[in-house]
C-alpha cells in the first residue's frame, strides 16, 4: 500500500492572484484581479494568496495591492493571505487586518538568490523577519515562513539539506510554525522532493509544511505525489498554470491548480473544491492573458466526458 492510499483530504491554497500575476509584463487591471479572486472564493478553495505588499517600483503589478484587498468579497470560510517582503510591506497591510488574516514572509535559502530577490543576506532577512513576526503576532495575523528555491537555485544549484534545517530551525525559534517549501524554478524531481520533505517533516513535527511546486519541466504532478508520500498534505497551486521566476530563463508557472485537483480527485483524495467552477476561472484567464497557459485541463478537458459510440461518429468524421 502506498502512503497516499491513507490520505483522505488535501488542503490547497490558490496563489495565482499573487505568484501568477506578478510575472505578467502587461498590467492586469484592478477590476479584473478582483473579479478573479471573487470567483476563486466561490470554488471551495479554503485559502487564497491575493496580492503582495512589495514596493511598486520592484513589481509594478502590485501597485494596487490596497485597492484589491479593499475591493474583494470576504467569503466566510475562506482565508485571505498576502505576501509581505519587509517591515514596510507589513505596515501597509496592518490597516487591512479585518480582510487579510495571514501574512507570508519572503526568504530565499541561498545567498545569491536572496540578494537578487531582496537585496539582503539571509541573516539580514532573518533579522527583519524576527521583527516582522513580533509585529504581525501583536496585530493578530497568522504567519508563514517561506523557503524560496529550497529544491534548487538558479545560481547555486542544489541546496544542502543542512541549509534547509538551519532556516527551518530559525523559523521555529521565532515562533513560526507554518513553512512553505518552494521549488521556485521547477528543477525538483520526486526523489529529491521526497528526501527533503521527509527530512523536514521528521525533524520538525510541530511545523505545518506546505509544498509550492512549479511545472517548468513537467514534474509537478509527480512531485506532488512524492510530497504526499513524505507526509505533506498542503499544497499551493496557480489556476491556469500562471506564474514563473524572473531569475530562471524559460521557467513556467506554478502547478496548475485544476490539474492537481483533477489528479487528486481521480485518486479518491478530497479537496473540498468544485473542479468545474475552478475550470471556469481558469478559462477566464484566457480572456485577458495574452499568451498560452500551462494547464492540461484547459487544453484537453477533464477526461471523463464520454464520446458517442463509433457508429454515431461516422457522420461527424465525414
Amino acid at each position: 500500500m502506498l502512503a497516499t492510499d491513507k490520505v483522505k483530504k488535501v488542503h490547497i491554497m490558490e496563489v495565482g492572484p499573487r505568484d501568477g500575476f506578478q510575472s505578467e509584463k502587461q498590467f492586469v487591471p484592478t477590476g479584473t484581479k478582483i473579479k478573479v479572486i471573487n470567483a476563486l472564493s466561490r470554488t471551495g478553495l479554503p485559502e487564497i494568496q491575493v496580492t503582495s505588499f512589495v514596493h511598486p517600483k520592484a513589481i509594478p503589478q502590485f501597485v494596487d495591492a490596497e485597492d484589491v484587498v479593499a475591493g474583494i468579497d470576504i467569503v466566510p470560510g475562506v482565508s485571505y493571505r498576502a505576501l509581505v517582503p519587509n517591515l514596510r510591506g507589513l505596515e501597509r497591510v496592518r490597516p487591512l487586518r479585518d480582510r487579510i488574516d495571514t501574512v507570508s514572509f519572503m526568504l530565499s535559502v541561498t545567498e545569491s538568490h536572496n540578494r537578487a530577490n531582496g537585496n539582503h543576506s539571509i541573516d539580514e532577512t532573518l533579522e527583519e523577519i524576527a521583527a516582522m513576526q513580533r509585529l504581525a503576532r501583536s496585530e493578530g495575523f497568522r504567519t508563514v515562513g517561506s523557503m524560496i528555491c529550497a529544491l534548487g537555485c538558479p545560481f547555486e544549484g542544489q541546496v544542502p539539506i543542512q541549509t534547509l534545517d538551519r532556516i527551518a530551525g530559525r523559523y521555529v525559534e521565532l515562533g513560526i510554525d507554518a513553512i512553505s517549501i518552494a521549488d521556485t524554478i521547477g528543477v525538483a524531481n520526486p526523489r529529491l522532493v521526497y528526501d527533503v520533505a521527509s527530512n523536514l517533516v521528521g525533524r520538525y513535527p510541530e511545523v505545518t509544511f506546505n509544498m509550492h511546486l512549479h511545472n517548468t519541466r513537467d514534474m509537478a504532478l509527480a512531485n506532488t505525489l512524492a510530497a504526499l508520500e513524505a507526509g505533506i498534505s498542503r499544497f499551493d497551486g496557480g489556476v491556469a498554470g500562471m506564474g514563473g521566476c524572473p531569475y530562471a530563463p524559460g521557467a513556467t508557472g506554478n502547478i496548475a491548480t485544476e490539474d492537481m485537483i483533477n489528479m487528486l480527485h481521480g485518486m479518491g483524495i478530497e479537496t473540498g473544491i468544485d473542479l468545474e467552477r475552478l475550470l471556469d476561472v481558469a478559462r477566464m484567464h484566457q480572456e485577458f492573458i495574452p499568451h498560452a497557459l500551462d494547464s492540461a485541463l484547459l487544453r484537453a478537458g477533464r477526461g471523463n466526458i464520454l464520446l458517442p459510440p463509433p457508429e454515431r461518429q461516422q457522420k461527424i468524421a465525414s
